[in-house]
């Protein structure tokens, strides 16, 4: 035991290292960003260079922005990320953040009196694109070196992973397995196993999997014990508590779960945000519509618009409007690897997500909303519904065009997965969560495999002969 509690000591102290290293490199890379843009932007903007109400002005709203940005976009994560994800997403929340400062200081810069207007396209326009260029190099290199510095202090954990009866070890392992920087499994035990108490004291992290109720409290205590961190698989009444606020009745304390998570007031502002940003987008994007339906056309001559019923929130059925990527007359199954029915201008279009605009159109409607869960294909909701009844828990809401499960998870995401994190938005529901999902969509077209099929012979809904 005393060999066990220096090796935990020595442990601890690497990793207070490495976060104090992380805490500089942070401190350093948002130092920086900083500097690249007004550095430049103070070239043609005397007012930056000296003290000035513009000056404060201009580093208030890039403080103000840099802290929603981060907010929703995450910050930098080292250590917990890795470096692609991290850059991708600092880079997004970075263009924002340059977008609106560039535009306050242009607006500062109005002046009837001196007959200066507002100019978006000028020198300093130029200035900016150079500024975000120079930003997401900077970005890279920090987000590079720090993760690299990190891991170098910070060698990955040993985990146990204690499993229940229903989850497979080896689709947790190779999970875990993405992040073998962070941590690698140096046990896989079943949670009724006599000598796991001896293994949770020479485990680092331990992972819970499916752990049934009658074993999970005591094993959880063990854990806080031995002061071990832990990571648990969600399971579906954890998802249902996790917005629960804390009520007092008496003496006793009660957790409360609101059922109604969306007020009537939070249904027409919600409502409103769909009909106007659909319509505006729309409008946006009408001549590349335009264009990729007459891809569609002249790629193999059939229709350009694909129609298919889909459902939405309390079991209703409505018909959903995509550009066609499958070959006409295709069975109607979920996509699988080397998939034959996908077309040229399709497999483009899958990759890209742009077979997805016209729901801008169903979102108009009221078919849809932009975020929620995303809308299945009759057949595989049946699919879902009969290995995992509570799949009908995401009908609570609308179907979305993003959301949780869009963002974080894949397409060929497992059903349970997919319900988790659908009811981890409808169970956390708020008008600024829509706001952050909706900015955080972006970052969807940086992972390589967000469009990941299924596997041959592992689509829902069977053999694509039997349809």
């Amino acid at each position: 035991e005393e060999c066990l509690f220096m090796r935990k000591l020595a442990d601890r102290i690497r990793r207070n290292r490495a976060d104090l290293l992380v805490a500089s490199l942070r401190l350093f890379t948002y130092a920086g960003l900083f500097f690249i843009l007004f550095g430049l932007l103070s070239i043609h903007n005397w007012q930056l260079r000296n003290i000035s109400r513009t000056l404060a002005t201009t580093i208030l709203t890039w403080a103000a922005m840099t802290v929603t940005m981060t907010h929703i976009y995450g910050g930098y994560d080292v250590g917990r990320k890795k470096s692609n994800p991290i850059i991708s997403s600092m880079a997004l929340a970075n263009l924002c953040t340059d977008a609106v400062t560039f535009l306050q200081l242009q607006i500062m810069n109005v002046n009837p009196n001196n007959n200066a207007h507002l100019i978006l396209w000028g020198p300093d326009f130029w200035l900016l694109l150079a500024a975000f260029i120079a930003q997401t190099f900077y970005l890279a290199f920090m987000v590079r070196l720090g993760n690299r510095l990190y891991f170098r202090y910070h060698q990955p954990r040993a985990c146990l992973l204690i499993m229940g009866q229903y989850s497979s070890p080896d689709e947790i392992t190779e999970k875990i397995g993405h992040y073998r920087l962070q941590w690698h499994v140096h046990e896989i035990a079943s949670w009724d196993d006599p000598a796991l108490p001896e293994k949770i004291k020479a485990a680092d992290v331990v992972f819970f999997a499916d752990v049934p109720p009658e074993g999970r409290m005591q094993l959880l205590q063990m854990c806080y014990d031995l002061h071990h961190d832990v990571l648990c698989k969600a399971q579906l009444q954890e998802i249902m508590l996790s917005a629960a606020d804390p009520l007092v009745v008496d003496d006793a304390l009660f957790m409360e779960m609101d059922y109604h998570k969306m007020s009537p007031g939070q249904r027409i502002i919600k409502r409103l945000a769909d009909f106007v940003l659909s319509g505006i987008a729309l409008l946006l994007f009408s001549p590349l519509m335009l264009l990729i339906a007459l891809a569609i056309r002249l790629d193999d001559g059939g229709p350009a618009f694909f129609l298919q019923d889909r459902m939405t929130a309390g079991g209703q059925c409505f018909r959903i409007c995509k550009f066609r990527t499958m070959s006409v007359g295709a069975a109607e199954q979920s996509e699988t690897e080397n998939d034959q029915r996908v077309t040229r201008v399709g497999r483009l279009l899958r990759a890209s997500r742009l077979d997805e605009l016209p729901q801008l159109w169903n979102i108009l409607k009221g078919d849809m909303s932009l975020v929620g869960p995303r809308p299945e294909m009759l057949s595989n909701v049946e699919f879902y519904k009969s290995s995992l009844p509570t799949f009908i828990y995401r009908e609570k809401v609308k179907a979305g065009l993003t959301g949780y499960a869009q963002i974080e998870g894949r397409y060929n995401t497992s059903p349970e997965d997919k319900l988790m994190l659908d009811l981890m938005y409808i169970e956390n529901f708020s008008i600024w969560n829509d706001v952050r999902l909706l900015f955080r969509t972006l970052t969807v077209f940086f992972k390589r495999d967000s469009t990941a099929p299924f596997s041959s012979g592992s689509a829902p809904g069977g053999d694509p002969a039997s349809h």
